[in-house]
């Protein structure tokens, strides 16, 4: 006779294939069942497309948790918060995590950003992607903004009480954003509710939307991009389980272990009870808009604002305005792109410190030049000696490489984003009291 032990291993097995099917059907539904063998190249993508959509569960999943225990008044935020942090169970830990999280998700997007453009992502039909793309940054960035209320403490009241008034700076709708967001003339309980709203309702429903689609439009455009196929080449693919998989599955556990391991040594900051009466020196927007709030201490409001305005201008325009596709999925473009990368990001990383510490120090223009209204000698003329700044990096890199159109947007893409990185260091960590300079303390 069969015993029963004998009679119910089979209907494991059994059991066991029909999960396992389950799990490679959920896995084939998110990937296709193969994949081009070059996309595979860690060095390619970094991941951080994966890393990024990793990160945004973590913030979805720790978020849910502190929600059953965080209280959106002014009167209970602040204490709802200390109880998390020296009450609750793991509590401490969830809002580490949620924190770093958010702030890590912020730098894997930009990354990810600059490593679309420098291989050239947006090419061959990849133009909507890429709008996408600066569509999803810019909903992580309003939901990092919106998350730095909840805590209500000092740090948190200040950085959007500036953050609000460097937002009220945008040309035509920035005031009334700026009074839909705080529903009043400052920050206060209906500020509170405001951003509750939009952090835990509106901007989760938008990010997952809107992170799905990018999702689908990769496949729909074909995967990732790669360097066009030779004449009577083959293109190698291998199948989406286990090589895909495996990569991902790794790389899941490194960042949840490392993420994890940072919030249990480093904990997510906490001052002193929001106090409207009491204002920090220096009172300083949170650090992703910080390269914004150092470049308004150089010029006039409406010149940064207008000078803002047409570098994102020119990064949604990038598609149209680098049309060459045959270097497709090539770092850099080519050797002559890789070139003007790099001297585009040490020109960067030499002149802007040096002009910060010109204007701090020795430059004044409405004094040099007193005939002239202020608005133009601090707005006008910084404003265009920047832009035509911008043009002569881009000319001279073309010509003294010898680079062709799409190599010397390379560079000065390059340029740009140094140039914010720098301006975002000096503004975070050289910016002391009354924002002057100063050495790290």
């Amino acid at each position: 006779m069969v015993s029963s032990e004998e009679q119910e291993r089979p209907n494991w097995q059994e059991e066991r294939g029909r999960m396992r099917t389950v799990a490679n059907n959920l896995i084939l539904h998110l990937h296709p069942t193969r994949v081009p063998r070059s996309a595979l190249r860690w060095t390619y993508t970094w991941g951080l497309g994966g890393i990024s959509a990793l990160l945004v569960a973590m913030l979805v999943i720790t978020g849910v948790m502190l929600m059953f225990r965080y209280e959106p008044s002014v009167s209970q935020a602040y204490a709802s918060v200390q109880a998390l942090e020296t009450e609750v169970p793991f509590g401490s830990l969830f809002r580490a995590v949620h924190h770093w999280s958010a702030n890590l998700l912020v730098i894997t997007l930009f990354l990810h950003l600059l490593r679309v453009f420098f291989t050239g992502g947006f090419k061959r039909g990849r133009a909507t992607n890429w709008l996408i793309g600066l569509l999803l940054l810019f909903v992580v960035l309003t939901f990092n903004f919106t998350g730095y209320l909840l805590p209500w403490d000092q740090l948190a009241y200040w950085a959007i009480t500036v953050a609000t008034n460097l937002l009220s700076y945008v040309p035509l709708a920035g005031k009334e954003v700026s009074r839909f967001l705080l529903a009043g003339p400052e920050v206060g309980q209906p500020a509170l509710s405001n951003f509750y709203a939009l952090h835990v309702a509106v901007l989760p429903v938008l990010l997952i939307s809107v992170l799905t689609y990018h999702f689908w439009r990769i496949r729909k455009d074909g995967g990732i991009s790669r360097p066009l196929l030779k004449e009577n080449e083959a293109l190698e693919q291998v199948t989406t389980l286990p090589h895909l998989v495996q990569r991902e599955l790794a790389a899941t556990a490194v960042i949840l272990t490392a993420v994890t391991l940072f919030a249990m040594f480093v904990p997510a900051p906490l001052g002193e009870l929001a106090d409207p009466t009491r204002s920090p020196n220096p009172a300083k927007a949170a650090w992703y808009f910080m390269g914004f709030q150092e470049l308004l201490l150089h010029m006039n409001a409406l010149a940064a604002m207008s000078l803002v305005t047409l570098i994102l201008l020119g990064l949604l325009l990038l598609p149209r305005l680098d049309r060459q596709d045959g270097n497709i999925a090539i770092c850099f473009r080519s050797d002559a792109g890789r070139k003007a990368a790099v001297w585009g990001g040490l020109l960067a990383l030499c002149l802007v410190p040096a002009l910060v510490l010109l204007d701090e120090y020795w430059l004044e223009l409405p004094e040099l030049l007193p005939t002239l209204p202020v608005v133009v000698a601090n707005g006008v003329l910084p404003l265009v000696v920047s832009l035509l700044g911008l043009v002569g990096i881009y000319a001279g890199l073309r010509r003294g490489l010898r680079a062709n159109h799409s190599e010397g947007l390379v560079g000065l893409f390059a340029f740009v984003m140094m140039a914010l990185v720098v301006l975002t260091v000096v503004g975070v960590f050289f910016r002391g009291p009354n924002m002057t300079l100063a050495l790290p303390v």
